[in-house]
């Protein structure tokens, strides 16, 4: 039998003993012959073998078993049977002012479809495509902070034209876990370190495998070994576009506790290519617990430290988070406190996969963490009222080193849906403090949002 190292060729149904699960006349089958460990190396690549966690997490147990699963009898079946095709378009008007640039504006639509098989003893595929249009046909912004000659002087509109497939992934689902294959989306807890970037147009979306492991009701376990990360501003810019990786994603959750859920992760980037971009690499190991003293008020806390970072692996930083929602319906109110921490002024806390939009206000101004690190002091009001969702946010930013006063932003938004469109609209001002780097900025946009 011949094995492929290409993302989209299902080779790899294994356990962790080092046992293949091969699909034979239809039926499931154990086979103690195919390769072990020491042979997948050859599967997959070198690459993929460099750091020893893969052997790790097939040393610790069988994740697939050989058990029957109800799905359509033959191949064909399962594209008739459980099948579902689905549409979705997003149109986006965004206009940004930025003290020092030439205000920039972009109209622009996302089309997506999207394509998942039924079941075939387990197996399954499903497929995504992407096409984003500046439908003014004018495309006279900077699509992103560097690789994108046109445009010089502008400001950063982060949608760039092109078509793309956004996921393509096989999957076998057992009663308790469930193996993805290929380029697919990742979003883990709140997305603060592991997220798809969702607000903008082209999402973010990850090469690689996944595997979910949900044995109890209160146990579930993700491991993700990442080979590419399709990034934002697509695949025509050379350094801000996709980002080679020989990453290790570890996260498990217990919500056994009446007070709320536990959540423990490790997280080990090491990116390759291009070569600007290896500075993203880092471990980073944390602790969150997500808690409910009562009916109306919630809190998370978070802590994780973030070791060997930097293209050198010579940093290490803290984060820290304490946040309290008090629910007095119809208003929620949010009080927190984000800690991005510095290395002695030379390095700050990093996370180069987060849905970095969610946090730090809207005006996106610290989406890389300066050196001195960063403190977000926030609070955030929101309502429901005649059917529509209301909020309010103002931050305070400051450096964690040497005390500087960043600025300020507040931001705000409402929206709405009527049937299957869901209507948005959304500011954000960034008010300059006493670091020339982070001027004042304005952002607005307007959306509407299909999904068939």
């Amino acid at each position: 039998m011949r094995y492929a190292n290409q993302v989209g060729v299902p080779v790899f149904v294994v356990n962790f003993a080092g046992n293949f699960l091969v699909q034979v006349a239809g039926e499931m089958q154990c086979d103690a012959s195919l390769p072990t460990a020491e042979n997948i190396y050859h599967i997959f690549g070198e690459g993929f073998m460099k750091k020893t966690m893969f052997h790790l997490v097939m040393a610790t147990g069988t994740f697939i078993f050989c058990a029957p699963y109800a799905s359509a009898k033959t191949f064909t079946e399962s594209l008739q049977q459980g099948s579902v095709v689905k549409v979705s378009f997003r149109t986006r008007y965004e206009d940004v002012s930025e003290d020092g640039l030439k205000d920039s504006d972009a109209l622009t639509a996302r089309s997506r479809l999207s394509y998942q098989s039924g079941a075939w003893n387990g197996l399954g595929f499903s497929a995504e495509f992407d096409d984003v249009t500046e439908l003014t046909g004018d495309v006279d912004y900077r699509t992103a902070p560097s690789g994108d000659l046109n445009n010089p002087g502008t400001a950063i509109i982060a949608d760039p034209e092109g078509t793309e497939v956004n996921q393509a992934f096989v999957s076998y689902t057992t009663t308790n876990n469930q193996l993805k294959y290929g380029r697919q989306r990742l979003i883990l807890d709140n997305a603060r370190f592991i997220g798809n970037v969702g607000w903008r147009q082209n999402e973010q979306t990850y090469d690689g495998v996944s595997w979910v492991n949900k044995t109890t009701d209160v146990i579930n376990f993700t491991y993700a070994y990442i080979n590419n990360v399709n990034r934002v501003f697509g695949d025509n810019n050379p350094i801000q576009g996709d980002h080679k990786h020989n990453s290790h994603i570890f996260n498990v959750s217990y919500s056994g506790f009446n007070a709320g859920k536990l959540i423990a992760y490790t997280y080990l980037l090491d990116v390759e290519n291009p070569a600007i971009a290896k500075s993203a690499s880092s471990d980073t190991f944390g602790v969150r617990w997500q808690g409910a003293a009562s009916q109306t008020f919630l809190y998370n806390l978070e802590y994780a430290q973030q070791t060997k970072a930097g293209a050198a692996e010579e940093f290490e930083a803290d984060y820290f988070l304490a946040e309290g929602t008090l629910n007095l319906l119809p208003f929620a109110f949010t009080l927190g406190y984000e800690l991005l921490g510095s290395d002695k002024g030379l390095y700050g806390f990093s996370t180069p996969l987060a849905t970095m939009h969610a946090f730090q206000g809207w005006a996106d101004k610290f989406l890389a963490t300066p050196v001195v690190g960063l403190e977000d002091k926030y609070i955030n009001v929101g309502v429901t009222a005649a059917g529509a969702q209301i909020l309010v946010s103002y931050h305070q930013f400051d450096s964690d080193k040497g005390a500087l006063d960043y600025g300020n932003e507040i931001d705000f938004s409402v929206s709405r849906k009527f049937g299957p469109v869901v209507l948005m609209a959304k500011y954000a001002d960034f008010s300059m403090g006493e670091v020339a780097a982070f001027k004042d900025t304005k952002k607005f946009w307007l959306m509407a949002d299909w999904s068939f």
